[in-house]
């Protein structure tokens, strides 16, 4: 579940004077989920990621004779694929996508009107789209581990960085790539990406410290009880079962809602406004950024169906939950779709 390491690891050659579009298919397909990951990080959304994923195939595609099998197949593909999303980028207004906390303080007044539908927020990546990224290991030089580079604290932070910063980041300090082999990717000079990494390296310092507690510090026996009893908390609306999970200073957001909630009060206070709109409430578990996630389904008073509610992808840090970060409707719905997940579940 993670990237290879360096690119010159896949040292396959396309002829293309013997390659046909199946031929080509078979080659680089391999890499698909891969780049799709890559995109992911770039601009923050996967659904772009898919987007620039396609047209990155279509232009390897065309551009075949260019290539003339010298060289990794790979690196020519993360080359196409990288500046895709910084054309991508360059050209929209959304080139940082966030989440609530970096775009407001933290509240405790309950929502009220329509969330804003200016902004575009970060969105989760579904962990089946992690399967069959083949090597488990980033490069030497890498400065993050590949479980943190993928979860979505991480990729909200690189979010922040100018566009160039990023793909720099990602390419060095998450694959482990040699700034040679970067400024062969991205062009320019091996001054200007050191320049680059140096500038986000000073901002990532900043908001993301080495002393971070990890998210993977709980065995797997001791999350598995956590999650189970969170489950059993929402379920049966137990409101003191479920604070008791929280970190003491566990983070509450809702996109697209610009609302968030810090603290174990702050957070009773506002779930205990809300649970009382509904009579019942389900969890379906998925997966998320490599990070626990569920699917929340609601039912009103006297309804037996249940509607699809919300994403929401946990945090754990230690024995409890350091952070929530619940994808509401619209977002919501078109996730659903995209974690394979039905809109309705009946009673059980």
């Amino acid at each position: 579940m993670s990237d290879h390491s360096e690119p010159k690891s896949e040292q396959r050659s396309v002829h293309p004077d013997k390659l046909d579009r199946a031929a080509f298919e078979r080659q680089t397909g391999p890499f698909r989920r891969e780049l799709r990951l890559h995109c992911y990080r770039m601009t923050g959304s996967s659904h772009d990621a898919e987007d620039l994923v396609q047209e990155t195939y279509l232009r390897a595609w065309r551009s075949l004779d260019g290539f003339e099998g010298r060289g990794s197949l790979r690196a020519w593909l993360y080359r196409i694929a990288t500046n895709a999303c910084l054309n991508a980028l360059a050209s929209r207004k959304d080139q940082y996508r966030l989440l609530p906390h970096q775009r407001s303080p933290p509240t405790q007044q309950m929502p009220s009107g329509d969330p804003p539908k200016e902004i575009t927020w970060l969105a989760p990546y579904p962990d089946s789209q992690l399967v069959g990224i083949a090597d488990d290991a980033p490069g030497p030089a890498a400065r993050y581990e590949t479980r943190e580079s993928v979860q979505l604290a991480f990729v909200a932070l690189i979010q922040q960085l100018p566009p160039r910063q990023r793909a720099a980041v990602l390419l060095c300090d998450v694959m482990g790539w040699s700034v040679q082999e970067v400024t062969s990717l991205l062009g320019g000079s091996s001054a200007s990406i050191n320049s680059a990494l140096q500038r986000a390296r000073a901002t990532l310092s900043k908001r993301y410290p080495k002393d971070r507690p990890r998210a993977a510090s709980i065995s797997d026996q001791a999350q598995r009880a956590l999650l189970e009893r969170y489950v059993r908390a929402w379920e049966s609306a137990d409101l003191d079962g479920f604070v008791s999970l929280l970190k003491e200073d566990a983070t509450y957001a809702m996109p697209p809602r610009l609302q968030w909630y810090q603290g174990r009060d702050s957070i009773r206070a506002f779930l205990a406004y809300v649970w009382r709109g509904y009579s019942g409430f389900r969890l379906v578990a998925t997966g998320a950024n490599g990070q626990p996630a569920f699917a929340l389904y609601t039912c009103k008073p006297g309804d037996p169906t249940y509607l699809a509610h919300s994403i929401e992808v946990l945090e754990i840090q230690g024995d409890a939950i350091f952070a929530l970060t619940k994808y509401m409707k619209p977002l919501a719905l078109e996730l659903f779709a995209e974690f394979g997940l039905p809109l309705t579940l009946t009673q059980r």
